[in-house]
């Protein structure tokens, strides 16, 4: 296999540290941490790049919250000038590995996403008899650190590179713990053995595919799946054949065991498609296609949070407008008219 090296220089570019800049703050620009690094962004941009280069750079503290939605996470916001280094490391190293990720992963990926999943779930989903839905247990928590920089070594070779990714993933905060035992484990490896990386990071999310990469090639390649999709931690195969998939769910259990993961032994199960199934916040049928209660609960909370947004202020039409057609889009994914039209029914924004 072959690994990359040189790319130091490439990180640590000016421009490339500005394009980073621009990329972090989108979304972004009038927090004030964001316009603070911005009323001398020059001058900031060039600490970056002089820490980066004489090896003083050391990561902040992150800011964690909870949300509740779809589940309880605990989400962690790193200072935003860790964001711009976060985003000048992925700018290069990026291409590298997405050479060799499978077309069917569709997460945090350029030209891939929630609908494109959406639409491959459905096109297997309703040619198939048979699904298995698969889950990972505390995925991002269980994320093992030395088993993470071996594959990242794998493809990179640039010793001062390898530095500022070990440098980042040893920086993780704590995570819930995912304390599991794997054949070898003495009482105390579970707990010795540095894992789990921070939801909400831009590296965090990367990494998490390049964890799972290994397993969807061994699924594609060395199993020859044809019908598979994952999106983050949630992975389908589809078949007609309930025996072969009971059979493939022991075998990518055994495989996920290197990798120091476990499928959930209740989220995880096999469904006779006539039946429906749920994927990416959608109920999927045969013949039709609900939105999750819970997707929709959010929906009409998501709007009742928008129209206070702007009687207090908060938010101009503008903003408020792309949000709402964001939701428009993704309701368009299921058979939502009656439902749309119900829910802007009743949507009224005033000041």
């Amino acid at each position: 296999m072959k690994r990359v090296g040189n790319l130091w220089s490439n990180i640590i570019d000016f421009d490339n540290l500005l394009f980073a800049s621009c990329k972090a703050q989108r979304g972004k620009r009038f927090q004030d941490d964001v316009l603070r690094f911005n009323y001398d962004l020059e001058a900031e941009l060039f600490d970056i790049r002089n820490e980066l280069m004489e090896k003083t750079y050391q990561p902040g503290e992150y800011k964690t919250f909870e949300i509740y939605e779809p589940k309880k996470r605990m989400i962690s916001a790193s200072p935003y000038r860790d964001r711009v280094v976060h985003n000048a490391l992925c700018n290069v190293i990026e291409p590298i590995f997405e050479k060799s990720f499978i077309y069917d992963s569709y997460a945090n990926r350029k030209e891939k996403g929630t609908h494109k999943a959406l639409d491959r779930f459905i096109k297997y989903f309703r040619s198939s008899q048979y699904v298995l839905k698969c889950d990972i247990v505390k995925y991002f928590p269980s994320i093992d650190h030395e088993i993470l920089k071996n594959l990242l070594r794998r493809k990179i070779k640039c010793e001062n590179t390898l530095w500022l990714i070990n440098l980042i993933i040893d920086n993780s905060n704590p995570q819930i713990p995912a304390n599991e035992y794997f054949e070898g484990d003495d009482l105390f490896t579970p707990f010795e053995r540095k894992k789990g990386l921070p939801i909400g990071n831009l590296t965090s999310q990367f990494f998490a595919n390049i964890y799972l990469n290994q397993l969807d090639h061994f699924i594609k390649d060395e199993l020859g799946i044809k019908k598979y999709v994952r999106y983050v931690d949630d992975f389908a195969v589809f078949s007609d054949d309930k025996l072969f998939l009971k059979e493939l769910r022991q075998k990518i259990e055994l495989e996920l065991e290197k990798y120091r993961l476990r499928i959930h032994p209740v989220k995880s199960r096999i469904t006779r498609v006539k039946y429906g199934d749920n994927f990416l916040g959608f109920r999927i049928f045969p013949n039709k296609i609900r939105v999750k209660s819970d997707n929709l609960r959010r929906a009409r909370r998501r709007m009742k949070d928008l129209q206070d947004d702007y009687k207090n202020g908060l938010k101009g039409m503008d903003e408020i407008g792309q949000s709402i057609q964001s939701w428009v889009s993704h309701l368009n994914y299921g058979d939502t008219y009656r439902l749309r039209k119900d829910i802007f029914r009743k949507l009224v924004f005033s000041q």
